[in-house]
């Protein structure tokens, strides 16, 4: 079972939407917040990315990021931000620049006759009211250099794109959005790996953890099944304190909390993605009749199952 994927899949709740940036010295372009998670590429070039504050600290700037050539940034919140030439360039809003539709994604142009800087720049439509703890546990901004031999897949994935973005063939409109959407996976897959091994809390450790991973392979891969903090700690080879001690550490929550938020997450998406019956998605999700996963349901979501499904059609 690929948690790393299911866990994306359950947040996802529409395709991603991307741009092509392309700056010439002197240029800087301010992007607003989004919903979802935003994410920039540098193809070519170099530039800087300065975080805006939220909130009470809205507007402000932090301390600049400086990006070279293949470099890649997550932003997990999809927070305001700032992209430049120089941190001391003044910006342009994203809204007043005019978007050429003539390639596979759309090319946005500004800025002077000087250094050329192609980005791509874009952003994943995640459900932020309910992230999933693995994507809650990441940082705001996750910043992936690429040279050096750093991250070879992500790397490669990367120069397709730009070859790609760069001369258009036959093929290259269906090619690019599959690539884009498969980078959600290759970066966050290199941050991941990028952890200490050593380290003995949180996600990056649960997932390669001897005893964790295979009770959350069993929760993702049959939510259906009455699992017990004792059967999982059987697959796991520990004693149930220590099991559930262990996974409380790694996943952020006790393991029957993490197994309801599983079969919640899963029943939402079938709500949203499939016409099953309510009796079919309260067996698939482990309870024993439409009235008992109703009632978990509403507790967890603050409505009934079936006002939920049409809400999310109608959105």
């Amino acid at each position: 079972m690929d948690i790393l994927t299911e866990a994306l899949g359950s947040m996802r709740t529409a395709y991603l939407s991307s741009v092509r940036t392309e700056g010439r010295a002197p240029w800087a372009l301010r992007l607003p917040p989004v919903l979802g998670a935003g994410f920039h590429v540098v193809l070519y070039g170099t530039c800087w990315l300065i975080p805006l504050g939220t909130g009470d600290d809205a507007g402000r700037q932090h301390d600049p990021v400086a990006l070279s050539p293949g470099d890649i940034v997550f932003l997990r919140d999809g927070g305001g931000h700032v992209l430049a030439d120089h941190p001391d360039t003044p910006p342009v809003d994203s809204h007043t620049c005019r978007v050429d539709d003539a390639s596979p994604i759309g090319t946005l142009a500004l800025g002077g006759d000087g250094a050329r800087t192609s980005l791509l720049c874009g952003n994943y439509h995640l459900d932020q009211g309910r992230p999933h703890p693995m994507v809650r546990q990441l940082p705001a901004l996750i910043h992936l250099p690429t040279r050096h031999g750093r991250h070879p897949e992500l790397a490669a994935a990367v120069q397709l794109l730009g070859t790609e973005l760069e001369n258009p063939r036959i093929g290259s409109a269906g090619i690019v959005p599959a690539l884009i959407d498969s980078l959600l996976l290759y970066i966050l897959r290199a941050w991941f790996e990028d952890q200490p091994a050593a380290s003995a809390a949180g996600w990056a450790a649960a997932l390669r953890d001897a005893a964790v991973a295979p009770a959350l392979a069993a929760i993702h891969g049959a939510p259906a099944t009455p699992w017990t903090v004792e059967s999982l700690a059987d697959r796991a080879g520990l004693s149930r304190a220590a099991f559930a001690r262990r996974f409380t550490m790694m996943v952020g929550e006790p393991p029957m909390a993490y197994l309801t938020r599983w079969r919640m997450t899963t029943a939402a998406r079938l709500l949203r993605e499939s016409e099953a019956p309510l009796t079919s998605v309260a067996a698939q999700t482990g309870y024993g009749s439409e009235y008992a996963f109703a009632k978990a349901f509403k507790r967890e979501f603050g409505q009934a199952p079936g006002g939920y499904r049409r809400e999310a059609r109608a959105a």
